[in-house]
């Protein structure tokens, strides 16, 4: 029963690796059809994205079925309950990089973003590829010193969200309506992807050191 029991918890990890694969490549897809306009990736990116919601649906059922059978205590019950948390925050980080992709798909043949902000995205979209692929490993591991690490990356996508507000509230902004809303609504699925990262690698964290001040978002 034991050896089940592990066989269970082991499948809960590797579907949460396989959603943050996903998830990687959602972003990664968005943010390149965001710079680019490229509105085959955006079409690929908002399928996908349904499609890792549908996933980690299927992986909070089979997390509540072990829970319901097994009972577990411990370490074993912090991994099922992390598993929960974590895949809330995965589909909802698909969710984010459908909404960018689904920017580009509704401007195409226009540009997503204007000139002005162009590089200002393209860091962000980069930086978040970067966590998100980081997060696959930290999954894959459960490294607590490498979760603290991946937390610290976000200060810099803080930063720029910060600086996309500062440009648009700016007397120089001079583009139309419909730039201000679309910019302002992906600075902010970017920045709210980055945070799900530091929050799911929180949970790592708590899930490693069974201490819940490390869950705590830096």
């Amino acid at each position: 029963m034991r050896e089940i029991f592990q066989s269970q918890l082991q499948e809960v990890q590797s579907r949460l690796v396989d959603i943050a694969e996903d998830t990687a490549r959602i972003i990664e897809k968005a943010t390149k059809a965001f710079g680019t306009s490229d509105v085959i990736l955006a079409d690929e990116a908002i399928v996908l994205s349904e499609a890792t919601g549908e996933k980690a649906l299927a992986l909070d059922e089979l997390a509540i079925r072990i829970l319901a059978k097994q009972s577990p205590v411990a370490r074993d019950l912090r991994v099922l309950v992390s598993a929960l948390r974590i895949s809330a925050s995965l589909e909802r980080m698909g969710a984010l990089a459908g909404h960018i992709a689904s920017i580009a798909r509704y401007r195409f043949p226009g540009a997503a973003v204007p000139a002005s902000l162009k590089p200002t995205f393209d860091e962000m979209g980069n930086l978040d590829v970067s966590l998100a692929k980081q997060l696959v490993q930290l999954l894959k591991t459960t490294d607590a010193d490498f979760a603290r690490e991946i937390q610290a990356q976000d200060a810099r996508v803080d930063e720029l969200h910060r600086h996309v507000f500062d440009v648009v509230l700016g007397e120089d902004w001079k583009e139309n309506a419909v730039f201000t809303v679309d910019v302002t609504l992906a600075s902010r699925y970017h920045e709210r992807f980055a945070d799900h990262v530091v929050d799911i690698s929180s949970k790592v964290s708590y899930l490693t050191t069974g201490d819940w001040a490390d869950s705590e978002i830096q």
